[in-house]
């Protein structure tokens, strides 16, 4: 039952893929030698994309920390408007296109990302994208990697639209959410910087820049232990495994996911907002697996990098019907728990489909942990929605 469901998915790691194949008889490990000698994807490195992304990330991430250190101070997160938020949104992704271009040295290249310059381009926008243009410059300067002339409002509304595009299964596409996790961010609390690279339709390589996180592991439902050290990057790339270090620099440290096979011991993570998944549905299955912990409720992607290194077994998202997943909410955070060891699919076990443009198209919601405890899983969560579905035909 494992192996079937590592072996379903092309950007599953080729560690995990590996590991499924040598469970089969040595009539297959020919073959298996021959799909990684032959695979684009395992053949190609991606080291120039790779570094790329982790700079983006982090240098955007010190633009996010300083909009949300002034939001917190004049305690605007109170009030209706929400602009502080979007300056940051906007300012992560001028930042993170600006970057992919100045390293890759592309004459263009795709990326899907969430924000465009529509409405900073109309005149009730000129003073936010002002605002914008003057934080892209101030972390340029202050990071001090690029020695360029400070950018224009039309330079950083072209790197914003560079965010346009529809992905696709064909050619490559970076996938980015500037700020994943608003109300988050909002709060104070839990939000990252995704970004990813599509080549073909598959997660090749994702990034989170998670300013928040603590370095050490969250403990039951607190998360901001260990608050004085706070900032985590994680990052992986197909067939190398997960590593995460600190925002400011330190040694990488390779991850895995928690080796726990019995869901008694387990503990699990979803969102911190209710209106953003069925927590009914998450508590049946969690009584029906036996969890006796309390459930982790954080924002963001964050929790696909806190899953990475072990602090939860399990992850559990089912949003409210009519829902339609976004790539960019989910395809950092895929090659980051995968390469890590765990299991990411929909709720009927099929294989998360990045291929199909900005949206994912999905059974019920989404579903990530161990191998180990994969077929447990599937089994309560097919449980619990047949029981659910039982009860509203009643």
């Amino acid at each position: 039952m494992v192996s079937s469901i590592v072996s379903f998915s092309g950007s599953t790691s080729i560690n995990s893929v590996r590991l499924a194949f040598s469970a089969k008889t040595k009539v297959v490990k020919p073959l298996l030698s021959l799909l990684l000698r032959t695979s684009p994807i395992a053949s190609m490195t991606y080291e120039k994309e790779f570094a790329a992304a982790k700079k983006a990330a982090s240098i955007a991430a010190k633009l996010c920390q300083k909009v949300q250190t002034a939001l917190l101070q004049s305690d605007v997160q109170s009030k209706s408007d929400r602009s502080p938020v979007t300056v940051a949104d906007y300012g992560s992704q001028a930042l993170v296109s600006f970057v992919l271009e100045r390293e890759l040295h592309s004459e263009s290249f795709s990326v899907v990302a969430e924000e465009d310059s529509e409405d900073l381009r109309k005149d009730s926008g000129r003073e936010m994208l002002e605002r914008i243009t003057k934080l892209v410059n101030e972390t340029l300067t202050c990071d001090e990697t690029y020695n360029v002339n400070p950018l224009s409002a039309e330079d950083v509304l072209k790197a914003i639209d560079s965010g346009k595009s529809e992905g696709g299964p064909h050619g490559q596409h970076w996938v980015l959410d500037p700020i994943d996790g608003t109300k988050g961010f909002v709060r104070g609390d839990q939000y990252a910087i995704a970004l990813a690279l599509l080549d073909e339709g598959k997660v090749v390589l994702g990034v989170l820049a998670c300013p928040n996180l603590p370095l050490a592991p969250i403990v039951s439902h607190d998360q901001h232990s260990s608050q004085n050290q706070v900032g985590c990057l994680f990052y992986a790339k197909v067939g190398c495994g997960t590593y995460m270090q600190s925002l400011d620099g330190s040694s990488p440290t390779k991850v895995h996911v928690s080796a726990i096979d019995n869901p008694a011991e387990a503990s699990f993570f979803e969102s911190f907002e209710a209106a953003h998944s069925l927590r009914d549905l998450s508590g049946s299955i969690a009584k029906k697996l036996g969890v006796q912990a309390p459930p982790v409720r954080i924002d963001s992607q964050a929790k696909y990098g806190a899953l990475s290194r072990g602090d939860g077994a399990i992850y559990l998202r089912f949003p409210h019907k009519g829902y339609r997943e976004k790539i960019w909410d989910h395809a950092a955070g895929f090659v980051v728990v995968t390469e890590a060891g765990g299991v990411a699919t929909d709720a009927a076990g099929n294989p998360l489909d990045f291929s199909k443009g900005k949206f994912l198209d999905l059974d019920t919601g989404i579903i990530v942990t161990n191998q180990k405890l994969m077929p447990l899983l599937l089994k309560a969560v097919r449980d619990s929605l047949s029981e659910a579905q039982s009860a509203s035909s009643m």
